[in-house]
């Protein structure tokens, strides 16, 4: 009897948590749907930004789409939306998530509305010289919702797979740093820019370009149970190409070329995602102009997307996540005598649009001064081990860099645009160079420090959907980096530092050196392969008026100091110890008044070492002698750059002198120095 019991309990017991097993097993069940609606406007003519001035087109180059991809993995639903759109405000991102909401039962904080930034669109909100279209205002977010209706009425069963591919070359940095002696004006009449965005191609005025390049493609897969093609999201870091309106761009010809070279279905949808590419474009500036129009380029970025498309791994069952928050930042508000210029000014236009530079920028102080704090929605999302963040704002490459090596999920894509459209947000130390993408307008307000706080925001965001912490930054060792360590120095800064102003002394003696103002972060270093580990470029900093000052004063009377320069133009102080000074006068070295020989050469590296005895100087220049002098005693602090245009890389500070051939062989590790004989 009792056995019997125990037996009718346990089937009973089974019986009542089927619907429990079963709901676990669907959540293992994962979904996909994807639809491309058309939201090209139904009204003609219709006003597009992304010029400083207003301009109209009632000419259809080729249809625009909101690309929509709702993914479910049984507990969660989230929808990945990519609009043919110069920029969305988060006002008509809300009006569109609202609806399909209403349709689709998706939470509203689950959904991710983005741009793909093509200046070849009707104009969804201003900017600028331009206003919005009222009338694709209204019919604009009706669109949007009616493509994540159709794509939720898709979902199926799917499997889910991500790559991450290089296209080196086909995105470069269009912001580059101008000569001291050619700064240009900002349009409030003051000589404030040391950089210029797209400066023309090998323009001698520029020195080269003022941040590092994310050339890196991800790939978000998608594909039904008996392998179907159904969707392709892919992030890819680059402004726009340039087409005559009303057009996708390259976003655009990119899904549809990249439909086309893996033969899919119709109902197929393709969407291109605009990266961090706030100060990226196509053009290389340092090389001559290139002949290739937009289908070409489009056509060759699909296919490396096609060749890594092709190696996707399919994953069953994964899980999917999203977490926002709302933050508020402070816009740059003019002063009164700024604002006073500007209300006189815009009073005068008496309700035309602005033309000039003065009289659109004037309007701007306006708009900002009227609207001083903005709301931005940060969103991190995951799918598997993929991690997303959006962004709603134009993004400098260097913050998508950082989100990217410090993400607790790899591979993580960057969106940018995403949930508004609040303008450029360029890293504290890019305010300082100026130029269009930091002056103050709607399309660049907010405050200085708004950067780190979105990265660090975005990072909390991305630990919640991982539920694991963010990595930490560590410099790559490559063998001449470790055989400065091996020789025990008493500083060495590496100068690899992706953010802020503090230089880390990687002998671990605790010198930190510090920044002042004028500088930029993380631009390529010497190209030798000896100085970080197999495929990690090496990273030195550009000084642009700014000079790097260390805490390292007392040192003994022999002692040596060695780094690796790099000059955009051939004057200013290396380093300096109080009077005592190594700078570069004319196109050779000199140490205070001694000078040496070798003819330098712009926008070469070089490897410099300062050998101390007593009160004696021994330069040398790649290995090689170069000059010796007399130097005066002093404990002043060791100062780097101070008025040197270029770069500075792999500063080391050792207590003692190195024999010829320890000098030789460091260099020759460094993978440049080859023809550096022991």
């Amino acid at each position: 009897m009792i056995i019997r019991m125990f037996l009718v309990r346990c089937l009973l017991v089974g019986l009542l948590s089927l619907p429990f097993v079963e709901a676990r097993a669907a959540s293992k069940v994962f979904r996909a749907g994807a639809f491309a609606v058309d939201v090209t406007p139904t009204k003609m003519p219709v006003i597009v930004n992304g010029s400083y001035r207003q301009r109209s087109s009632n000419t259809v180059r080729d249809r625009l789409h909101a690309r929509c991809l709702i993914l479910d993995d049984g507990k969660e639903r989230i929808a990945l939306v990519v609009v043919d759109s110069c920029m969305v405000p988060r006002e008509l991102c809300d009006q569109a998530k609202e609806l399909a909401t209403k349709s689709t039962g998706i939470r509203m904080d689950r959904m991710l509305i983005s741009s793909t930034h093509t200046h070849s669109a009707p104009a969804a909100m201003g900017a600028l010289g331009s206003d919005a279209d009222p009338n694709y205002v209204k019919e604009l977010p009706g669109m949007i919702a009616d493509g994540i209706r159709q794509a939720n009425e898709r979902l199926e069963p799917a499997r889910v797979g991500w790559a991450v591919v290089e296209a080196k070359g086909f995105t470069n940095c269009r912001r580059w740093i101008l000569r001291a002696d050619e700064m240009l004006m900002d349009p409030f009449g003051e000589k404030t820019a040391r950089v210029r965005a797209h400066p023309g191609y090998e323009n001698p005025a520029y020195i080269g370009p003022s941040g590092p390049v994310d050339s890196g493609m991800t790939l978000l897969a998608l594909q039904s149970l008996d392998g179907k093609p159904l969707a392709m999201f892919a992030n890819f870091s680059m402004h726009y190409y340039g087409s005559s309106a009303l057009s996708a761009d390259f976003c655009g010809a990119f899904s549809e070329i990249f439909a086309g070279q893996i033969d899919a279905a119709d109902d197929f949808v393709a969407a291109m995602s605009q990266g961090t590419s706030g100060d990226l474009h196509w053009m290389d500036y340092g090389r001559p102009q290139p002949n290739h129009g937009m289908r070409a380029y489009s056509t060759n970025l699909a296919t490396i997307a096609k060749s890594a498309w092709e190696k996707i791994e399919y994953r069953d069952g994964v899980s999917v996540a999203m977490a926002e928050t709302k933050v508020k930042f402070k816009r740059r508000v003019a002063d009164e005598k700024r604002l006073a210029w500007a209300r006189k000014l815009t009073a005068g236009l008496q309700g035309r649009k602005p033309v000039t530079h003065a009289q659109i920028y004037a309007r701007e102080q306006v708009f900002i001064a009227d609207d001083p704090v903005r709301e931005l929605i940060l969103q991190a999302g995951r799918v598997g081990g993929l991690g997303i963040t959006a962004i709603p704002n134009e993004v400098y490459s260097i913050t998508g860099l950082k989100l990217k090596a410090l993400s607790p999920l790899q591979p993580t894509m960057n969106i940018e645009l995403a949930n508004g459209g609040e303008g450029y947000i360029p890293p504290p130390e890019q305010h300082d160079l100026g130029g269009y993408t930091t002056w103050e307008a709607r399309s660049a307000s907010l405050a200085t420090n708004a950067e780190p706080q979105i990265v660090e925001t975005l990072l909390s965001l991305l630990e919640k959907v991982a539920e694991k912490p963010r990595r930490s930054f560590a410099e790559s060792h490559g063998v001449y980096a470790k055989a400065v360590l091996a020789e025990k120095p008493i500083a060495y800064w590496r100068l690899g530092e992706r953010a802020g102003r503090t230089l880390a002394d990687t002998s671990g003696n605790g010198h930190a050196a510090k920044l002042d103002r004028g500088f930029a972060l993380h631009l390529k270093g010497p190209p030798g392969a000896g100085f970080c580990e197999q495929g990690v470029i090496n990273r030195s900093i550009q000084f642009v008026g700014g000079r790097l000052v260390t805490p390292v004063m007392d040192l003994p009377a022999n002692n040596r100091v060695e780094f690796w320069f790099w000059s955009g133009v051939l004057a200013g102080k290396l380093f300096a110890r109080g009077s005592n000074s190594l700078a570069i006068v004319g196109d050779v070295l000199a140490f205070n008044d001694s000078k040496g020989t070798k003819k330098l050469q712009n926008k070469t590296w070089y490897h410099v070492a300062i050998e101390r005895t007593g009160d004696q100087v021994f330069v040398a220049l790649d290995g090689k002698a170069e000059l010796n002098a007399n130097q005066s005693p002093d404990s002043m602090p060791l100062v780097f750059g101070k008025g040197f245009e270029g770069r500075l890389d792999e500063i080391a500070v050792f207590g003692r002198r190195h024999s010829p051939s320890t000098a030789a062989r460091r260099i020759r590790f460094s993978g440049i120095g080859n023809d550096v004989k022991e």
